[in-house]
């Protein structure tokens, strides 16, 4: 898929998971958890990057700036531009 040239070099180090093995991680998980999640990781792995992350999720950079908001606003640590760079 094109999405994934735009991912941060990091995913080759990550193991490969067959689906299989994925659902039942995901197993008793909400799809608010499972997305949230799944927004979070994305944008840490894009170095806080929300432009980067919107693309590599297919969402609108505004959607993902909603999305950010309310994660914020239940006081959820979201990545912020840059927090990869000073580790």
């Amino acid at each position: 898929m094109s999405y994934a040239s735009t991912l941060p070099a990091p995913e080759a180090a990550l193991p490969s998971l067959a689906p299989n093995e994925i659902v039942p991680l995901l197993i008793g998980a909400t799809v608010d958890e499972v997305e949230r999640e799944l927004v979070l990781q994305t944008l840490a792995r894009c170095d806080g990057n929300r432009t980067r992350a919107a693309r590599v999720l297919g969402l609108s950079v505004r959607t993902l700036r909603n999305k950010i908001r309310e994660y914020s606003a239940e006081g959820i640590d979201v990545p912020a531009h840059g927090d990869n760079a000073a580790a």
